[in-house]
């Protein structure tokens, strides 16, 4: 079986995303499943022919050029990058011949595969990882039931009624194109985020360079791995810390990562007089990101409280779990779908500063506690979030696309 994958984008770019992306493709090859990858315009690609691949971890990403003139400086961009992704596609698709189009979250990707896809017989199956509309709110570039969102979110709803088949990352958002969009049940199929239990070992002992490197030996601390987005909920973590070190002072904040909050974190834990409590590692390389996992001693999830992040369920967890590593999540609807309170970790009350500081005391006075998240955490990853298990369900979909395709 052969599957062009469209991506919004793919590595050498870090993300959630291209993390799911690259541990989707490594599992299909596992399967000796054949796959062809096409990232969007929206990678930045440049428009130049001999810079539209890249070959990364033995993969070759075709790249979408960029498009230009008037239209791009208009609200019509989206129109625009969706005419650039159907060419570069229909172009690829001829020459691969692939068995099925897998378009990727957002709705961008999606309308250029199934245009492609009738045109050329091939069967479509639209993966949705999160709402464009809702990411946009986040972001500031919409607001919501604005005129931009509900257009938005109407071709959304085109593309999930369109396709030959539709997969999501969790049962939220599962639920929600069922219940107010009125997709078939059986037309969508819940593939959800997972880990790999193979690298993510249980954690033995701290990595004692990077302890020296960041001053962190002779602490006790609380981490975040992740991109530095306004729904993350941050500045929370860093609003609860004062309290925290009132009863834990060897306490430190270890924020690894970067993002669009980089400046307003970093200007946030001046004013409150925790520049030498809060660490700020940068972005680092996904491949050593489990040696930064061994520094934290509890792993602080505290997304804000918002339709994106009910709806959506984060990668960070499972790899928190993987190694035996507490995890302290605010109660988002994307948690509560991962964590199970008290079992598999501890869920507090969201966007409540002080909620988040009683979750750490809770915590760190009780080690058996703790020791017993470590072990139920581990063991639900290992039974029911593993990739190979999460990608062997693409094949009953993949079977069900042609099958729709053909009638």
């Amino acid at each position: 079986m052969k599957i062009l994958h469209i991506f919004d984008h793919s590595l050498p770019l870090h993300s959630g995303y291209t993390f799911r992306s690259m541990a989707i493709l490594r599992a299909q090859r596992a399967r000796g499943w054949q796959t062809v990858q096409l990232s969007s315009p929206r990678h930045g690609a440049s428009a130049k022919s001999d810079e539209l691949r890249h070959d990364v971890d033995g993969f070759t990403f075709w790249r979408t050029p960029t498009p230009s003139g008037p239209l791009m400086l208009t609200p019509g961009w989206p129109l625009a990058e969706m005419l650039a992704t159907t060419r570069r596609l229909h172009a690829l698709a001829l020459q691969e011949q692939p068995d099925v189009l897998h378009a990727h979250s957002p709705t961008l990707n999606a309308h250029p595969a199934m245009r492609v896809g009738r045109r050329l017989g091939i069967p479509v199956v639209y993966e949705v990882r999160g709402y464009w509309e809702d990411a946009a709110v986040d972001h500031g570039t919409t607001r919501e039931n604005g005129l931009r969102y509900r257009l938005t979110r109407w071709l959304e709803t085109l593309a999930l009624r369109r396709a030959d088949h539709v997969t999501t990352i969790c049962q939220g958002l599962r639920n929600e194109m069922i219940a107010t969009r009125g997709i078939e049940p059986s037309r969508v199929t819940m593939i959800p985020n997972a880990v790999d239990v193979d690298r993510f070992t249980p954690i033995t002992a701290p990595d004692p360079r990077l302890q020296a490197k960041w001053g962190l030996a002779g602490h006790w601390v609380l981490g975040f791995c992740g991109s530095f987005y306004g729904y993350e909920g941050l500045d929370c973590a860093i609003r609860a810390l004062p309290q925290v070190l009132a009863r834990i002072p060897q306490a430190k904040l270890l924020l690894v990562g970067g993002g669009p909050e980089d400046a307003a974190l970093k200007s946030l834990a001046a004013e409150l007089g925790l520049a030498d409590k809060v660490v700020f590692t940068g972005r680092v390389p996904n491949d050593v990101i489990d040696t930064y996992y061994s520094l934290i001693n509890l792993l602080v999830l505290p997304r804000k409280r918002m339709r994106l992040t009910e709806l959506v369920t984060p990668l960070k967890p499972l790899e928190a779990m993987a190694q035996g590593l507490p995890v302290l999540a605010s109660d988002v609807g994307g948690h509560r779908e991962l964590i199970e309170h008290g079992a598999t970790g501890l869920l507090y009350a969201a966007d409540d500063a002080q909620a988040l500081a009683e979750g750490v005391f809770a915590v760190y006075d009780k080690p058996a506690l703790v020791e017993q998240i470590k072990r139920q955490g581990r063991e639900f990853v290992t039974r029911e979030r593993t990739w190979s298990r999460s990608v062997g369900l693409y094949e009953s979909v993949y079977a069900s696309a042609m099958a729709q395709q053909l009638r």
